[in-house]
């Protein structure tokens, strides 16, 4: 849930609006997440609310528990039938080390990595842990700095985009034992936060050094702070960007070097419009949604006859003529998202954003040796 902060860490958790089929998703995801050994539908039932329905026949309740784990497989969640006492495949389990990313370390310069760390509980407590020498981290920058030299845009762009991830982590460690790091880390200083509280409370304009990880650059920014967001372990600075006149969403952990007007320091530099609403803000984002570039509007027509289009499309804004309408920041991961749709969603305005589509196929397509 998302944390809605006006002002001094007042903490608001609206309840967001979800589809019905993707919320028993998630309440299904969770009961078989919660268990590290196979589990009856009959015990699922009781924490997913959908399968419990009393005015519900039991038979509709087990065509819908089929479908959404026939879904959620198509979506890559690796659901495992397990034969009960008598042989018959009526329980289910969702490894977690089939679900979440290993975590990741760095051991020390001259220490060999140890090996992975095996699971010890449920949960959290059952990913592995991956350690890498510096040695190893070096040859993982010479392979993907190899790979941008590949003139292949697809490739060149996921391999630069990998490097950012890791090095927001942790310091890589280049050809000549000379260390590399990117600015900002993925968790946000607790000193920052507090810079921008303030700014927020007095309303005050803000200065800073910002890290665009969309462009690769950073900037000097001037900034009106209205509020600050938590949504999914990241905070956000939602301010007034003058320079573009819009409202922006900023990552306060690319943040560096904040700085508070101090003219008038009890005087409010600009007064929040009475029609902005933090908590409409703090509604989910998603990854094409977040960023600071400037936001379009994107159409798309979904397949119907597709389970998985259907959900996709209630992302999105019913247009009379069938398609739908999404607010788009970042178009890169807006088209690899509809081509994950297999076909069943497709762009249709604007422009750019249908060629970028069609390229992004076009190379997947070759990439497999698939005809187009």
């Amino acid at each position: 849930m998302p944390i809605v902060i006006p002002g001094r860490y007042n903490r608001c958790m609206p309840s967001a609006k979800r589809p019905a089929k993707v919320q028993r998703w998630i309440d299904l995801i969770t009961a078989l997440l919660r268990r590290s050994s196979p589990v009856s539908f009959a015990a699922l039932a009781a924490e997913v609310p959908a399968y419990s329905n009393p005015k519900q026949a039991k038979v509709a309740r087990d065509r819908m528990f089929e479908r959404d784990k026939d879904d959620l497989r198509a979506l890559g969640v690796a659901i495992d039938n397990v034969p009960d006492d008598d042989g018959n495949l009526t329980c289910y389990i969702l490894k977690t080390r089939n679900f979440y990313l290993p975590y990741v370390g760095v051991a020390p310069k001259g220490a060999p990595a140890p090996p992975p760390r095996r699971p010890k509980g449920p949960g959290y407590q059952g990913l592995p842990l991956l350690t890498f020498t510096p040695d190893q981290l070096s040859v993982v920058i010479r392979a993907a700095r190899r790979v941008q030299q590949m003139r292949h845009p697809a490739l060149a762009a996921d391999a630069s985009s990998a490097l950012r991830k890791l090095a927001h982590d942790v310091s890589l460690i280049g050809d000549h034992g000379r260390e590399i790091t990117l600015p900002s880390a993925t968790q946000a200083s607790a000193q920052v936060l507090e810079i921008l509280d303030s700014a927020v409370r007095r309303r005050k304009e803000v200065t800073f050094r910002y890290h665009s990880f969309g462009r690769d650059v950073t900037t000097e920014r001037t900034a009106l702070p209205y509020g600050l967001l938590f949504i999914s372990g990241v905070w956000y600075l939602v301010a007034h960007d003058p320079s573009a006149d819009a409202i922006r969403n900023f990552r306060v952990s690319r943040i560096e070097n904040p700085a508070v007007n101090s003219r008038r320091e009890q005087t409010a530099d600009f007064t929040v419009p009475a029609d902005f609403d933090l908590w409409k803000r703090a509604e989910s984002r998603r990854a094409w949604e977040l960023g600071d570039d400037d936001a379009i509007t994107v159409t798309v027509r979904f397949d119907e006859s597709s389970a998985y289009a259907v959900a996709g499309a209630e992302l999105g804004a019913q247009q009379a003529d069938g398609t739908r309408t999404f607010v788009v920041r970042r178009p890169e991961p807006f088209v690899r998202w509809l081509l994950s749709f297999g076909g069943a969603a497709h762009p249709v305005a604007p422009a750019p954003v249908v060629l970028a589509w069609k390229q992004l196929a076009q190379q997947t397509a070759s990439l497999y040796g698939v005809a187009q």
